[in-house]
């Protein structure tokens, strides 16, 4: 995360936030100047030179490819524009490697000027305070609600370093006409015993029709039945640490998981699922998708009417904040607020409304109306992200994403012991105890 110490919140949604994802970056560093200047940025500055921030962003890609990056390019060149004429010029760079290029200035004791951040954070920076305290502006200028759960899951100690604009939000998309086939109601996939009965229906349609897709779904999954139980949201409101492998809560809804995916076939397992998209969004063969509400854009014409949204049993939904936008502390005072302008910028309602529309993603300002919005732009995704984002934000339960929680590697580590679990006749006893294993020694 993010947080130091995470607090459970009695509001609508009960957030759980977490206090690891920091760490996981690089730890080691250099050369910590005395100076402001020295310890900001490793651009050099020339006497007389016309005063640019540079901005590092990962929307490279060709509009062919993929039209939300496009459309976030625009929402930076229309930043730019509006204050061609400052003492600050804002520049806006596209790149592949942004976060190589944070590792690279971290190390060397400095931060790019600003930089929408991929992974999180370097501790190695916030130790340095080579990075910006957000939170006084954000306070300052009543931007609480407009940077939703950054304000909670990205505090640590007190501090907010990054702001995402958008949010990382899990649930789940089922086929209505395969749950009516198979006798399946949206009650029965309320809680995690009625889900697991609905899948045993679904499979024995046979045919082509199947359960879910496993393997990474099956990490979701993991995640969601852990933030179904209070032992559980506890164990994701911390580090992982030996206590939490070996706890019962942790081992139930591993082999839980696991049994699942064993019996919903190997032939349904993958490391990514866009590799089975096409079987949910286009050919109608899956039953249900642990998927991000991004999905809604990626469902075919034909199936829009089949494919509805819903959350995890027991009320839980999974949002993240994640990492962002992410400010250097040795910027100029007029630089800084050009910085601290555009955060303002991006969180707005304008900016977040199109973010909504058109990148057509979950944005993190929770005073828009998004089933307004979407009613209004009269897209049949964009409606349906409404109804997947509304039951996102609805939800009793709200869970960090574990990979900014425990790390990449636990993530990964989990991800391939439930893909061979899933390979009929595996020991799924045995291969838990060899994920302990490999759990202890990535956690030292």
């Amino acid at each position: 995360m993010r947080g130091g110490g995470s607090r459970m919140k009695k509001m609508k949604a009960r957030v759980i936030s977490t206090a690891l994802a920091v760490a996981m970056g690089t730890t080691a560093f250099a050369g910590c100047g005395d100076s402001k200047e020295a310890k900001g940025t490793a651009k050099e500055k020339k006497e007389n030179a016309e005063a640019v921030l540079e901005f590092y962003h990962g929307y490279y890609h060709e509009e062919s490819e993929w039209p939300a990056a496009k459309v976030m390019r625009d929402i930076y060149e229309e930043f730019a524009k509006s204050h061609a004429d400052g003492k600050v010029k804002f520049k806006p760079i596209a790149v592949e490697n942004r976060d190589d290029i944070v590792s690279s200035q971290v190390a060397g004791g400095s931060f790019p000027d600003l930089v929408d951040c991929g992974t999180a954070v370097p501790q190695a920076a916030i130790a340095q305070e080579l990075v910006l305290d957000m939170k006084p502006y954000i306070d300052e200028n009543n931007l609480k609600d407009a940077v939703g759960l950054n304000y909670t899951q990205n505090d640590i100690d007190g501090h907010i370093y990054s702001v995402h604009d958008q949010m990382e939000s899990r649930g789940m998309w089922y086929n209505q006409e395969i749950l009516d086939q198979a006798g399946v109601t949206l009650e029965d996939l309320s809680t995690w015993d009625g889900y697991e009965a609905a899948m045993e229906k679904v499979r024995a349609l046979g045919g082509d029709t199947y359960g879910y897709a496993a393997g990474q779904g099956s990490i979701i999954m993991f995640n969601a039945m852990l933030a179904s139980t209070e032992e559980g949201r506890e164990l994701l409101e911390s580090e992982m640490t030996q206590e939490t492998i070996e706890s019962k809560t942790f081992q139930e809804a591993f082999m839980r998981v696991a049994k699942m995916d064993q019996a919903n076939g190997s032939d349904h397992t993958v490391e990514d699922l866009g590799n089975v998209m096409d079987d949910f969004n286009k050919k109608g063969t899956m039953a249900v998708l642990p998927n991000g509400v991004w999905n809604a854009s990626g469902i075919d014409e034909s199936m829009v009417e089949k494919i509805q949204p819903t959350i995890f049993p027991e009320n839980v939904a999974l949002s993240s904040a994640g990492s962002g936008l992410t400010i250097s502390s040795g910027l100029s005072a007029e630089e800084e607020k050009l910085a601290l302008e555009f955060i303002k910028y991006m969180t707005s309602e304008e900016v977040q409304s199109k973010i909504f529309t058109e990148v057509q993603a979950n944005p993190c300002n929770t005073t828009l109306d998004l089933n307004k919005l979407a009613e209004e732009s009269g897209n049949a995704a964009t409606i349906k992200l409404a109804e997947a984002c509304t039951l996102v934000n609805d939800a009793e339960y709200i869970a960090e994403d574990l990979n900014y929680v425990w790390g990449s590697d636990v993530r990964t580590s989990m991800i391939n012991a439930l893909m061979e679990c899933a390979v009929s006749g595996t020991d799924i006893d045995s291969r838990f105890e060899q994920l302990q294993k490999e759990l202890t020694a990535l956690i030292g």
